[in-house]
């Protein structure tokens, strides 16, 4: 028989950059907003899920339609912390 395996969540901190990406979206878009809320939400009990790719030491680009959640992960803190938000077309431009 096998084991199962224990589930334990990472903590989930928004910047301040990616929480105005957030709000900014909130208002404009309801329904991406909440598709995006999901796709975090889930990053806090798999945070490096199949369809991910790495962009750095410790991080990673998950997509969620046209848009982009950029985060970083402490393993050692249990922390996903998400840095950007953004459309897909204006994520990477400084």
């Amino acid at each position: 028989m096998a084991k199962a395996k224990a589930v334990t969540s990472y903590s989930i901190l928004i910047s301040p950059s990616a929480e105005r990406d957030l709000k900014r979206l909130e208002k404009t878009n309801k329904t991406v907003f909440q598709s995006i809320d999901k796709s975090i939400i889930a990053l806090s009990l798999e945070p490096r899920p199949p369809g991910i790719e790495s962009i750095g030491k410790s991080a990673y680009r998950k997509r969620d339609g046209e848009y982009r959640i950029l985060y970083q992960v402490d393993d050692g803190k249990r922390h996903v912390i998400i840095y950007r938000v953004r459309d897909r077309k204006d994520v990477y431009k400084h």
